[in-house]
């Protein structure tokens, strides 16, 4: 097999100069950028990735020819070898080396390779092999590894490339039971066999770095892989049931994580509002909303929007999702004594201007919050509360006395994720009166109106695809700070200050956007319950 010698990197402009001489003098055609529709990834069915990756070369379809996209005309030996393995004559075809390697990685990630397939060749009973470690897998090099990794690797792949946050592992006593959540439903996926329901866990294991051995007690690991030049981090949780292991994965792409606000789904009000709240120099902005809800996303959306230059900004989360640019992170680590309020504690001594607690779950934790806030420092964190009102009075049964409240608690963003509706399927009904009876009184905004359902196509997953959020904040005044101080807790009456100082409520976000055709009635009563 040719190899390929070592080559300095031209800046961009001066390669594209080299470009447009070599073909020239070639009589060949160049590209700038490679346009999607010359990537098939049937053509790249037998050409390792490695290969293409470490040769700078890719078998294209360009103008109705096959052709092999290269930054070098005079490499003839790569080009042969493409050649054979195809069976085809390929014309050179010159692109700046950035480009093509960016065209690898499109093209293999978009190859059918997948799963299902796979699980229909293996054999029964399946060999032991030995399992090997390798620091980050590479999801897109599968023909060079043995079965179970390359079952493991497809199915990782798939699940990435279906925008899946969490794979679930569930063994039954007949099968292994295979689903992915995609915005937040499960989805079954075709089931491994059942004889590789050790292997494939043991292996799962291996690239967690959890301990192989011990299958009587749960375990958390983590693990990362790459899909070409992406990495996503995996975290990994064992549990012991009757018929073996139970494990799930949850998928941190930081591409979906890294939001702006604006990609949210705010309304223009709230988003402006919850800006203004970034510019205050003390308090605390308490994010609300039960598990997977996105306050994660939301609070890193934030920090994304502050002067990171001119700020010392630190963080305390359990664990730390991603790596944010010029942000110190801490990680719990309670198992030696690093709870939120130690961390808290030294991280005060680190002279910080906007801390992030990542969950706010013990008095002791709200109380350091709460003095941080009330001596010059902005303090965001999370509730595991129902709404806004719902979290005010969560931070007083902890212990936290209401006239320090009033004085630290800036404002509350409570939320809730409901999926998108597909734009190519989604269908316009009239509301039933069992729709409008699930919504309550926010159902008279909906009376007579014509809304959109799901439908169902290729493109979604039962008519849906995407998330986006509904939202309702809180941010205090004089008068809300009153009723806190003459501890006037009534969930009833602080709603009822919030929606005379303008507060929209997520039933009201969400019926907006029911009306505006991004939502269903049906999933936005499955986000929020029955007249929320």
């Amino acid at each position: 097999m040719p190899t390929a010698a070592p080559q300095n990197e031209p800046s961009p402009a001066a390669e594209l100069d080299q470009l447009k001489a070599l073909a020239a003098q070639y009589r060949l055609d160049w590209l700038e950028t490679v346009p999607s529709d010359s990537l098939d990834s049937t053509l790249v069915t037998e050409v390792p990735v490695e290969w293409a990756r470490a040769h700078g070369v890719l078998p294209v379809r360009y103008r109705g020819e096959l052709c092999v996209l290269t930054a070098d005309p005079r490499a003839i030996g790569d080009q042969e070898y493409l050649a054979l393995i195809l069976g085809a004559e390929l014309r050179p075809l010159l692109a700046p080396r950035r480009e093509i390697a960016r065209s690898i990685e499109t093209c293999y990630f978009s190859k059918a390779d997948r799963a299902e397939d796979f699980i229909r060749d293996l054999a029964e009973p399946a060999p032991d092999r030995t399992l090997i470690l390798r620091e980050t897998d590479d999801l897109l090099k599968v023909a060079d590894q043995a079965p179970v990794t390359q079952l493991v690797n497809l199915i990782l792949l798939e699940a990435v490339k279906a925008g899946a946050s969490d794979i679930h592992f569930e063994p039954y006593e007949a099968r292994l039971r295979v689903r992915f959540r995609i915005d937040g439903m499960l989805y079954d996926q075709t089931a491994p066999p059942k004889h590789l329901q050790q292997e494939l866990i043991s292996r799962l294991k291996i690239m967690a770095r959890m301990d192989t051995a011990e299958r009587r007690l749960p375990q958390d690991g983590m693990a990362r892989v790459r899909v070409g030049e992406r990495e996503i981090d995996i975290r990994a949780s064992t549990l012991p049931v009757a018929e073996g292991e139970r494990m799930v994965l949850r998928l941190l792409n930081r591409e979906s994580a890294l939001l702006p606000l604006t990609a949210l789904g705010m309304s223009t009000a709230a988003l402006d509002r919850f800006r203004a709240l970034l510019r205050e120099t003390h308090g605390i902005i308490v994010v609300a909303g039960p598990t997977g809800s996105g306050k994660t996303t939301t609070l890193y959306a934030a920090l994304q929007e502050l002067d990171t230059q001119k700020q010392n900004i630190l963080t305390i989360e359990e664990p730390i999702e991603y790596q944010l640019p010029n942000i110190g992170q801490m990680q719990v680590k309670p198992k030696i004594g690093l709870t939120f309020a130690n961390g808290l504690r030294h991280i005060l001594r680190q002279d910080p201007d906007i801390i992030l607690v990542g969950e706010t779950r013990d008095l002791e934790t709200a109380q350091i919050a709460v003095r941080a806030s009330l001596t010059g420092h902005l303090v965001f964190t999370t509730l595991h509360t129902n709404d806004a009102s719902d979290s005010v009075i969560r931070l007083v049964d902890m212990g936290i006395e209401p006239y320090r409240l009033a004085a630290s608690l800036r404002a509350v963003l409570a939320q809730r994720l409901v999926r998108r509706l597909c734009p190519e399927c989604r269908r316009r009904v009239v509301a039933t009166a069992a729709d409008l009876a699930a919504l309550g009184p926010a159902a008279a905004r909906l009376q007579g109106a014509s809304v959109w359902t799901a439908g169902g196509c290729g493109a979604c997953l039962a008519g849906y695809k995407g998330r986006t959020g509904v939202f309702e904040l809180i941010a205090l005044d004089a008068a809300m700070r009153e009723h806190l101080r003459r501890e006037d807790l009534a969930v009833e009456r602080l709603r009822e200050a919030a929606a005379r100082k303008g507060m929209t409520s997520m039933l009201d976000d969400g019926v907006e956007k029911v009306r505006a055709g991004q939502t269903s009635i049906a999933e936005l009563v499955r986000a929020l319950g029955e007249s929320v």
